[in-house]
């Protein structure tokens, strides 16, 4: 049991670390959005003249941002609906449900892990996107199109956070079931330092 405890509590510190930093990066690329979007408004109403670019550079960082976020929305919250049945449940029939929730939460992640290897590594994910190219050399002489396998990248990553946060959930749903859920440490709100 000592070891379940001792388990869960670095599964607590490492999630914590890594969903801080996916927060931090996460609001940065809402920050670039937004500066996208302002910069695009500004060339269609101002200068008459739209650019290419930024809205296929926003929908990216949109997508980054949720694939870095949303390992800390999983794991501070649940469905209310849920929420609300499991405290009018006995205690040990709490912690099953809790558990064969997570459990499936954690099949369907898995599934969904698989589909988004496909869409990142298969052939969608090679094409180039429309209009967001990367220099290639240090002189800014080439340039190619990002692929759109970057883009899904995000995906992956979102799914990695969520099926992080579920063992980490489950093992401390596991450990309660047993009677120990005083040992654990308290799920808080992090200090994210303004990341929010």
């Amino acid at each position: 049991m000592r070891m379940l405890i001792a388990l869960s509590e670095l599964l607590a510190v490492v999630n914590s670390a890594t969903l801080t930093v996916g927060r931090w990066l996460g609001a940065a690329c809402i920050l670039l959005m937004v500066c996208f979007i302002l910069t695009q408004v500004f060339c269609r109403y101002v200068l008459g003249s739209a650019l290419p670019w930024p809205e296929e550079a926003s929908r990216f960082l949109m997508l980054w941002s949720a694939g870095l976020m949303i390992g800390t929305a999983y794991r501070r919250g649940g469905f209310v609906a849920i929420e609300l049945l499991t405290v009018l449940l006995p205690r040990l029939l709490r912690h099953v449900l809790t558990l064969a929730l997570l459990s499936l939460a954690m099949i369907i992640l898995w599934k969904a892990w698989q589909i988004g290897l496909r869409e990142v590594t298969g052939l969608a994910g090679r094409f180039g996107t429309d209009s967001l190219n990367v220099p290639t050399s240090l002189d800014l002489s080439t340039w190619r199109k990002v692929p759109k396998g970057w883009q899904m990248m995000s995906m992956l990553v979102g799914i990695g956070a969520l099926m992080a946060v579920s063992v980490e959930l489950m093992l401390r749903e596991f450990v309660a079931l047993l009677g120990r859920a005083d040992d654990l440490p308290e799920i808080t709100d992090q200090v994210t330092l303004g990341a929010e």
